[in-house]
């Protein structure tokens, strides 16, 4: 039976992140630098948001325990780099409750043993440093990760080419205005493989006219 988060990100499957982007009128691109910690790694997921003091991932530990299955753990460090907040201790634990994937604003570390479990990791980089697990934060809570305020229920998507952020509130229009993109993007794809060109087809200006 699938939980209530895994029902709400159904829909968001196989859309790319920067369709989403758009629909949502420019809105909700997390910082490029966030990046997929392993090639072809991809999250699709609701928000379950945490905030740790820098170089202390006790509340990741405390937002595993309480995971609902489907849901994208969402996590504010501080951008600290210099210490793996997440490794395959925890990977395990996260896919014991159904956790479907990390986005994390700082490093992230034992990244060959997650990516040969093929669970979604994305973060501003990798280290080997250890974190202390003593001081705590916040597990739920609204945060602002990459440059986007994320609330725990918002919808997470990301691929190779980075994060959006869909917010909760807006998640049926954005489905909406997605889906009609993509239809488009379909009909674009047709009539260029007619010969078509992509000046004739988006009403691009010509070399001399006037804007």
């Amino acid at each position: 039976m699938q939980s209530k988060s895994e029902t709400i990100a159904e829909r968001f499957v196989g859309f790319d992140p920067a369709t989403l982007y758009e629909a949502a009128g420019l809105q909700g691109m997390v910082d490029p630098a966030i990046r997929p910690a392993w090639a072809g790694a991809r999250l699709c997921g609701v928000a379950l948001t945490v905030e740790c003091p820098p170089g202390d991932n006790l509340m990741l530990h405390h937002a595993v325990a309480v995971a609902s299955p489907g849901v994208i753990i969402v996590a504010r460090v501080g951008e600290y780099r210099l210490a793996g907040c997440w490794g395959e201790i925890l990977t395990a634990a996260a896919q014991h409750k159904g956790v479907a994937g990390l986005a994390v604003d700082g490093a992230a570390r034992d990244i060959e043993a997650i990516s040969e479990r093929q669970f979604p990791v994305f973060s501003r980089g990798l280290a080997i440093g250890s974190c202390t697990k003593e001081r705590f934060g916040q597990v739920g809570g609204p945060i602002r990760f990459g440059g986007v305020p994320v609330r725990s229920g918002d919808i997470i998507v990301g691929d190779a080419d980075g994060i959006v952020v869909v917010d909760q509130d807006r998640a049926d229009e954005v489905f909406q205005k997605a889906s009609a993109r993509r239809v488009k993007e379909a009909w674009l794809m047709e009539q260029l493989a007619q010969g078509k060109t992509t000046i004739e087809l988006l009403g691009l200006p010509q070399p001399g006219s006037r804007k």
